[in-house]
């Protein structure tokens, strides 16, 4: 993480705010690895040691943020603002009355797990094409799920005339007469209905849609409609997921 100011140090952490802790450091109340700190002065998050009247300062990069996870139901849309008056994602919290924005999004047909939040830099951590966090859908298809269709999945398929990151395919349940296939599938990326129009292009019509995870995040426990408050502990491993370290999920 790049560094940053000491007061706004204090201020994302929660302690006081920029201009109390600009009175601190000048009077002489904060360390920084042992020495005395000037007004001015830049500390690395997670990595300098800040100590406020003998009090260690450990640096939250969500402080003062929310980040929530929702299970979506069929129906709504994953936007802040709908000039069509659809039901949004949004509305399903805004008894909170937080402003927040969704990470990503789902078609209006899926369902499943989709995060809300203010914190800005951890959006573009969790969208940046180059992170690949892992996102797990479970999808119901129609159709002859023979060796045929499971190749044109795996496959380097292209949509809008670029070639798509390799997706991972797994059968949980091949289907019979009248019961629809079911399939697990990951994505490190996400073009626009990616699962419904690779599906098309393997002859399988999809009759359900529903994403379960996305990198250490699961939706499991969460009712439609409903949401959860992600932990300090998740929103790091997020992080760090994105920064590359994979060994959360």
């Amino acid at each position: 993480m790049e560094k940053i100011r000491l007061q706004k140090y204090f201020s994302d952490c929660g302690i006081m705010s920029r201009r109390a802790a600009e009175a601190e450091i000048t009077a002489g109340r904060v360390k920084v690895n042992g020495a005395v700190a000037g007004l001015g002065d830049k500390v690395e998050p997670g990595v300098d040691k800040v100590v406020w009247n003998g009090r260690g300062i450990v640096f939250k990069a969500n402080a003062g943020k929310t980040v929530l996870a929702v299970n979506k139901p069929r129906g709504y849309v994953c936007t802040a603002d709908d000039e069509k008056g659809r039901k949004k994602v949004t509305d399903l919290v805004a008894g909170l009355g937080l402003r927040l924005y969704p990470v990503g999004r789902l078609d209006m047909a899926s369902e499943g797990l989709i995060l809300l939040t203010d914190d800005g830099e951890l959006t573009n951590l969790l969208t940046h094409p180059g992170h690949r966090i892992p996102k797990v859908y479970r999808v119901s298809v129609r159709g002859e799920l023979g060796q045929t269709a499971l190749g044109i999945l795996r496959s380097p398929l292209e949509l809008d005339g670029s070639p798509i990151e390799p997706v991972e395919v797994t059968v949980l349940d091949p289907g019979s007469a009248g019961r629809s296939a079911r399939l697990e599938m990951v994505l490190y990326e996400g073009r626009n209905r990616q699962i419904r129009r690779m599906c098309e292009a393997a002859g399988l019509e999809v009759t359900r849609l529903r994403r379960v995870r996305i990198g250490c995040v699961s939706v499991n426990g969460i009712a439609p409609g409903s949401y959860r408050r992600l932990g300090d502990d998740e929103i790091a491993a997020l992080r760090r997921m994105a920064r590359g370290d994979k060994t959360d999920y």
